[in-house]
């Protein structure tokens, strides 16, 4: 079963969730923000990101499957992950009194 991507097979599509969260959902204009979206094997969050339009610089925190992928405070995002059928990726902006409003982080 070479060339398979995970447990995805190679022809069908996966299947993800994206919550969004704080100013980036209401960035998007939405107040609950779970979408389900349909991506070809292979895609990354970066596709979640182009597919949505979602607004990088409000982001301050990325979650895959509840794992932290954000490297560091304010620093490049990472969205080269490789997702995979029934992943869920949630998108934050900065909470209050959280180092992305700058305060300082204890």
């Amino acid at each position: 079963m070479s060339g398979h991507i995970g447990h995805n097979l190679p022809d069908e599509p996966i299947r993800v969730k994206v919550r969004l969260f704080n100013a980036v959902a209401s960035r998007m204009g939405t107040a609950s923000g779970e979408r389900e979206l349909e991506l070809k094997p292979g895609s990354t969050i970066a596709d979640v990101v182009q597919r949505l339009r979602i607004p990088l610089d409000n982001v301050f925190l990325v979650l895959l499957n509840g794992r932290d992928v954000t490297p560091t405070l304010k620093g490049p995002l990472n969205v080269d992950e490789f997702l995979e059928d029934g992943d869920v990726i949630a998108f934050s902006g900065p909470v209050p009194y959280s180092a992305g409003y700058g305060a300082p982080v204890v």
